[in-house]
């Protein structure tokens, strides 16, 4: 065992700073736990305090004055979100409530609700004929685009260029202000390693580093500069926390997890959002080592309000509050209430608990009156940074009604740089541009449903632009037919002759196969994560034919594909890729755009092999590829070692070199860590194909020896770089404390950087292999 060096142990939480600004606070937090892990029972009765920040906002003088006004129903009030027409939950709509609640001061914000006229309408009720006039805070699951339909976040991910999620986020925040939206519920920052579950399409997959990047970059997308701003949103952070740990991938599951695997897993993208100052948080569905997430002191007020300082407000997710019940957790409505509040949830969405039982706990000393001044201040607060009290309206005629052509050229080159080229034998794309004829097929070829999950308004009113008829825009002097061959579910074959007659006629085949958005998303667990029903056999039947042929896949999840992968010429990753899908497909296959995204997320043989993660930890029996017959070691006995693609994989038009990594310097002291010394690590790449192309560099570290045995290796860096044919760039990071150290077990939070060895290496994917090595004194 190496020994342990404390890294601000009781005063520090570590985050990437040298990513993510906010370096006053980055090192100041108060160790991430005050008083030990989950609350076991018998404190469960206890009244958690207010965990309002230390420093002092510029509205908290308007919002004391205005708190000292408010009655404890109207306080109450401000912490009770109700659904607008246009349910995404069980219960359905409260549109009648939220019209009697806002008159009557008892309500203070309404989700589901958009545009211009209809949200000003609500609004007006609130603000002119309340008592005291307090504004609502409209909210809408604004996951990756409004009008606009950007790719899915899990394809974001794979762009592996920030610039990408935070366009997203800023065409999205101005098309939803405009349309009376105040606040989206995104980012959603769950590192999940599980493709059985539906909501991996609304993550940015499996690596933590990832994750913290891209909801930074979402954050400040949203949220600009200025909340007050008319393009600008309130952003959440979301599901706090752990919810991609769903056991099995089932949607809503248990999660069990260590101290130090919350902290070094799954916290991460949310200390970093924090950081980027995102305005509210969302408790997670799930139960965290036993506690559910919307009762769960520890997780809510000790780490998050306390040592992290965050001064915003928790949203409790669709009858979260509520859902305390059948988790056996609380006993009742008032129960529940308790427990949520006092555990830091601050707004409740949908359920009423909160608002229904609110007035006697409090009389009843069951829930404490500083707590729930606390909980508003936090909600006036936000409202306050949004200018709803000097603005409350939109402007009718300003309302943006659909998307622009710049917002839809935007999405199209987002679309374009998250797909992946995960096989390319023999050069088979990009497409020639002259051929003579061309067959599209499959059950996506000609479909307009490739939005993704949780595609916003824009789904319905704007459909994706096709595959067939993109190819069709892209080669006008080439003949394009089309066969289904096969429908989405996989069940239907009564075209699949027609397709193959399609193949067998053309110069090339296009096999355009996948899942549809709704099996994925949210609900939308699978235990079989193959192309769904039949849709294997159209590419085998394809391939049959002897003809050129390629398949591109959309689907908003890993895939655990068919034996077809291991033979076909060439699988292009699209994703579900959103309102300029067939276009940005078509600028791939025909070369105008070189697929430069890597995957997010590995892809397995079989489902059997899940969770399969670059990041794992070393057994005391693994595996050794350099002898595959050993028999006492941690492997399948009926499939290879690994996933069929792992995480960072991905293949270029052109070919790029990289040399060793060169360090800095090869040793540096803890202590000099501690203090905010750093390492560089340089490494040139060099475009040595005869095109221009796009690699991704990608920084891992290995920590072979330490106190609490580590991942394999772990992401710490990475840089999408365009080169063209010839040229090099020289790529530099910089790496801290916060990238060598860890946390222990300790539920007070504490963090240590330990001395010894450590690997440093540098490629194209999580199984590069040149390394140099750091030794830390």
């Amino acid at each position: 065992m190496r020994r342990s060096v404390p890294l601000c142990a009781i005063h520090g939480t570590v985050t990437d700073t040298h990513l993510i600004g906010r370096r006053d606070r980055s090192l100041r937090s108060v160790a991430s736990a005050a008083t030990g892990g989950s609350a076991p029972a018998t404190e469960r009765t206890s009244v958690v305090q207010a965990a309002t920040p230390a420093w002092n906002d510029p509205y908290d003088r308007s919002v004391n004055e205005l708190l000292a006004r408010m009655t404890d129903d109207e306080k109450l009030g401000q912490l009770q979100q109700l659904a607008w027409a246009g349910a995404t939950g069980p219960g359905g709509t409260q549109t009648r409530e939220a019209e009697e609640a806002a008159r009557a001061g008892l309500l203070g914000s309404v989700l589901n609700i958009h545009g211009a006229k209809e949200s000003n309408a609500l609004q007006r009720i609130a603000v002119e004929e309340s008592r005291l006039g307090i504004p609502l805070i409209f909210g809408l699951d604004i996951i990756h685009g409004f009008w606009t339909t950007f790719p899915i976040p899990l394809a974001q991910a794979a762009s592996f260029d920030p610039a990408v999620s935070e366009l997203d986020a800023s065409v999205s925040a101005a098309e939803a202000r405009s349309n009376g939206v105040h606040w989206t519920f995104a980012p959603m920052m769950d590192v999940t390693s599980e493709p059985r579950w539906g909501r991996i399409a609304e993550s940015a997959g499996e690596d933590p580093y990832l994750n913290a990047v891209l909801a930074a970059a979402k954050v400040r997308g949203y949220q600009g500069g200025d909340l007050k701003a008319k393009d600008r949103i309130a952003a959440c952070a979301k599901h706090y926390v752990a919810y991609g740990g769903a056991e099995g991938g089932r949607d809503y599951n248990t999660v069990d997890v260590s101290e130090a695997r919350l902290r070094n897993h799954y916290l991460p993208p949310f200390k970093v959002a924090v950081d980027a100052q995102v305005a509210t948080v969302m408790a997670a569905f799930n139960t965290i080592s036993g506690v559910p997430a919307h009762g769960n002191e520890h997780t809510l007020t000790r780490i998050l309000k306390q040592d992290w300082g965050f001064d915003g407000f928790v949203v409790s997710d669709w009858t979260g509050v509520q859902e305390l019940i059948p988790h056996g957790f609380a006993a009742d409505g008032a129960d529940a209430a308790r427990l949520a509040l006092g555990a830091g949830v601050d707004m409740e969405m949908v359920s009423t608990h909160v608002a229904d039982h609110g007035r006697k706990l409090l009389s009843e000393g069951r829930i404490d009156a500083a707590r729930l001044d606390d909980a508003v201040t936090r909600v006036l607060r936000v409202k306050f940074r949004l200018g709803l009290f000097d603005d409350p309206y939109v402007p009718e005629q300003a309302e943006i009604t659909g998307p622009t052509e710049r917002a839809r050229s935007a999405a199209r080159t987002a679309a374009a740089r998250s797909m992946v080229l995960l096989r390319n034998e023999g050069g088979a794309l990009p497409l020639a541009k002259n051929l003579r004829s061309l067959a599209v097929v499959g059950p996506f070829a000609d479909s307009a449903d490739l939005q993704g999950t949780w595609a916003g308004p824009g789904a319905e009113k704007f459909p994706s632009v096709t595959v067939l008829d993109a190819v069709r825009a892209a080669l006008p002097d080439t003949e394009v037919t089309h066969a289904l061959g096969i429908d989405p579910a996989g069940e239907d074959t009564g075209t699949l002759p027609d397709a193959v007659a399609a193949a067998r006629a053309a110069d090339v085949t296009v096999v355009v196969v996948g899942e549809s958005p709704a099996i994925s998303g949210e609900a939308n667990s699978r235990s079989d994560i193959g192309l769904p029903g039949r849709q294997d056999e159209l590419i085998e039947a394809v391939a049959a034919t002897g003809k050129p042929y390629v398949v591109v896949l959309v689907n908003g999840r890993p895939l655990a594909l068919g034996d077809w992968a291991d033979f076909a010429p060439a699988v292009l990753e699209a994703w579900h890729p959103g309102i300029e899908a067939g276009n940005a497909v078509a600028d791939v296959l025909f070369g105008d755009v070189d697929p430069g995204g890597r995957l997010p997320a590995s892809f397995p043989r079989t489902v059997g092999q899940l969770p399969v993660h670059y990041n794992h930890e070393r057994t005391g029996r693994p595996y050794d590829a350099a002898d595959p017959d050993q028999r006492y070691v941690s492997r399948y006995l009926d499939v290879p070692d690994g996933p069929r693609y792992p995480f960072g994989h991905g293949l270029s038009y052109t070919t790029c070199e990289l040399t060793e990594p060169v360090l800095s310097r090869n040793s540096i002291a803890a202590a000099s860590l501690r203090d905010g010394d750093t390492v560089e690590v340089s490494v040139t790449v060099r475009n040595t194909g005869e095109r221009d192309g796009d690699e991704v560099v990608q920084l891992y570290l290995h920590d072979p020896v330490a106190s609490i045995v580590q991942p394999v290796r772990r992401l710490r860096g990475f840089r999408r770089v365009g080169l063209a044919a010839g040229r090099s760039t020289t790529v530099r990071f910089s790496l801290g404390a916060e990238d060598f150290g860890f946390w222990t077990n300790d539920p007070d939070g504490r963090f240590v950087v330990e001395e010894g060895r450590v690997d440093i290496i540098v490629g194209t994917s999580s199984t590069a292999t040149a390394k140099d090595t750091l030794t830390i004194t």
